[in-house]
């Protein structure tokens, strides 16, 4: 997902990615009560730390998109609010 702009890395902030997830959410991408990616994963997809990661799934659960199981992981919520 980390964009290119003439050969230099483009740095997602923690919001563009929430709108990301959220928008491939919405397309379907992740079905209602599908696990995402873990954080690890998601931080290499995106090319940024996992504390980017962990604000932007924070920022999708206080909209309604998602929720968490400790120890599981982070799963669509079945009715997701995409804003």
């Amino acid at each position: 997902m980390g964009a290119l702009t003439q050969g230099k890395p483009v740095h997602l902030t923690y919001r563009q990615i929430a709108d990301d997830l959220a928008a491939r959410i919405g397309n379907g991408e992740f079905p209602p009560g599908t696990a995402l990616p873990s954080y690890r994963q998601l931080s290499e997809i995106y090319s940024v730390s996992v504390a980017t990661i962990a604000r932007a799934i924070s920022l999708l659960h206080d909209r309604g998109a998602v929720y968490g199981e400790v120890g599981r992981g982070v799963f669509v919520a079945d009715h997701p609010i995409i804003r």
